[in-house]
């Protein structure tokens, strides 16, 4: 079991990261961030994909929707914008934001490490 941090650096060494953080959607709060810097704040961006997670839970209850969310999927013209739910004791209301160059990364195999990661992590 990793603990945020090694998760944090595991997620950074993805190719094409940018920046990773985990949140706590109930507060908005970054509990953990690597990366970032001037090209993206983390704290900034911790908290406004606070309210899209919010507001897609939300409207799949209102839908009736019984599912989980796996992941939400923000493509910008020049970056990949990846949001993982994580699932498990002990882990609800807690999501993995890992930001991403389009150019270098293959968003698949992001996808696939980052529930890799999901998977190992130990709060």
């Amino acid at each position: 079991m990793a603990n945020t941090e090694t998760s944090l650096k595991e997620a950074a060494s993805i190719e094409g990261a940018i920046g990773a953080a985990l949140v706590d959607y109930t507060s908005g709060m970054a509990l953990g961030t690597i990366g970032g810097g001037k090209e993206l704040d983390l704290t900034v961006a911790a908290a406004g994909n606070t309210d899209v997670v919010r507001a897609k839970v939300r409207t799949m209850e209102m839908l009736g929707l019984n599912e989980e969310i796996e992941d939400i999927l923000i493509t910008l013209g020049t970056q990949y914008h990846l949001i993982r739910l994580l699932k498990g004791r002990g882990n609800n209301g807690l999501f993995l934001y890992l930001a991403l160059s389009k150019d270098r990364a293959n968003l698949a195999m992001a996808r696939h490490q980052l529930k890799k990661i999901e998977a190992e992590l130990d709060i």
